[in-house]
Parts: structure tokens; C-alpha cells; sequence
């Protein structure tokens, strides 16, 4: 694939960013290698190859997925003006 100096420009225009012509003529030769480049990749035989997260060989640590309250619902309601069964007591404003 290559790009020329139009796709450049409406590239350029989507993005809205002001491209003069001489820097549109710049990025088609940049932009064309960083194509090749990726073409490249492409080639790479990559079959049997795991994905790594790291070089190292590490093993995440995890904690037990479980659900509480934080035990923290007396400390919540301590300063509450009214509470009840660690409950916020409000005014009733709808009849």
C-alpha cells in the first residue's frame, strides 16, 4: 500500500490539522516507509509464538474475587445526623 499526496491532504483535513504543500510532499515519503515498515512485519512468521506481557517469566498475583461491605459502615455513618441499621435517615420530601 502507499499513500500520495492527496491521501495525505484528506488525512490531514479529517484530522483538522493545516497542511502546507511542501510538508504534504514530506509526509507521503515518511508515511509510505512507515508502510513498508509494517509490510515487513506481515512477513514474519509468527506461528506457534506465544504473546508476551513480559520478557521475565512472572506469575500474576491475585487476591480472592469476593464481595463485602468494607466493613467500614459504622465509620461511614458516624457522622450522619441520623442513621439507623447503618442507614442515612433523611427527611421525607415527597408526599
Amino acid at each position: 500500500m502507499s499513500v500520495d499526496t492527496q491521501t495525505v491532504k484528506r488525512v490531514a483535513h479529517l484530522a483538522r490539522i493545516k497542511v502546507s504543500d511542501d510538508d504534504a510532499t514530506r509526509m507521503t515519503g515518511e508515511l509510505n516507509a512507515i508502510l513498508g515498515f509494517v509490510e515487513q512485519l506481515d512477513e514474519v512468521d509468527i506461528d506457534g509464538v506465544e504473546p508476551l506481557t513480559s520478557v521475565v517469566e512472572q506469575t500474576m498475583k491475585k487476591r480472592a474475587d469476593g464481595v463485602t461491605d468494607g466493613n467500614k459502615a459504622d465509620d461511614i455513618v458516624r457522622n450522619a445526623p441520623a442513621s439507623e441499621d447503618n442507614f442515612f435517615m433523611v427527611p421525607k420530601v415527597v408526599e
